[in-house]
C-alpha cells in the first residue's frame, strides 16, 4: 500500500528517470537522489517507501538503461502503474526484480496522493482513496517469480 505520485504525460524517457549526468554510479541509494528530479524536482522528497508513479503511455522509452530502474527502486517507489511502457525498459524492470504494471487509461482514474494497493497475482489495483478497483492483466507467472526473487540473477541463482 502507497500513495500515488501521478504524471499525467506520455513519453517520460530514462533520462527524466535518471539523468545522464548522474550515471557515473550503480548504488541505488545515490542514484535515487536523482530519481525524477528532471521531470519533478520534488520528487525524492515526496516519494515514500512503498509508493507508486502513476503515468501515462510508452513510460521508460529512451535509452536501455538500468539505472532507471534502480533509481526508482532506490527511491522505494513499489511499481510504476502507467498505460504502457517501453518494451526494453518493461524487461529490465522484471530483470531488475522492480513490478511494472500496464494498465490503459489509468491516469484518468488515479489522482495525485490516492492510496493504492496493487494485487499483482490477481490484476487488481484498489484505490483506497475512491473505493474503486481497477484491473490488469497480471504478468505471467514466470515474471512474477522473478520480481519475487528480486530480480533474474537471484531467480537464477536459486
Amino acid at each position: 500500500m502507497g500513495k500515488a505520485h501521478v504524471y499525467k504525460k506520455d513519453n517520460i524517457n530514462t533520462d527524466e528517470i535518471i539523468p545522464a549526468r548522474f550515471l557515473n554510479t550503480d548504488d541505488e541509494a545515490e542514484l535515487a537522489k536523482h530519481c525524477m528530479e528532471d521531470l519533478d524536482e520534488e520528487f525524492v522528497r515526496k516519494v515514500s517507501p512503498g509508493d507508486f508513479i502513476v503515468a501515462g503511455s510508452d513510460f521508460g522509452c529512451g535509452s536501455s538503461r538500468e539505472h532507471a530502474v534502480w533509481s526508482l527502486r532506490g527511491a522505494g517507489v513499489a511499481a510504476v502503474l502507467a498505460d504502457s511502457f517501453a518494451r526494453i525498459f518493461y524487461r529490465n524492470a522484471i530483470n531488475c526484480g522492480f513490478l511494472v504494471v500496464e494498465a490503459p487509461g489509468i491516469t484518468e482514474k488515479i489522482n495525485n496522493g490516492d492510496e493504492l494497493d496493487i494485487d499483482s497475482k490477481n490484476g487488481k489495483i484498489t484505490n483506497l482513496t475512491k473505493g474503486e478497483t481497477y484491473g490488469f492483466t497480471p504478468l505471467p507467472d514466470f515474471a512474477l517469480d522473478i520480481i519475487e526473487a528480486g530480480g533474474l540473477l537471484n531467480k537464477l541463482a536459486k
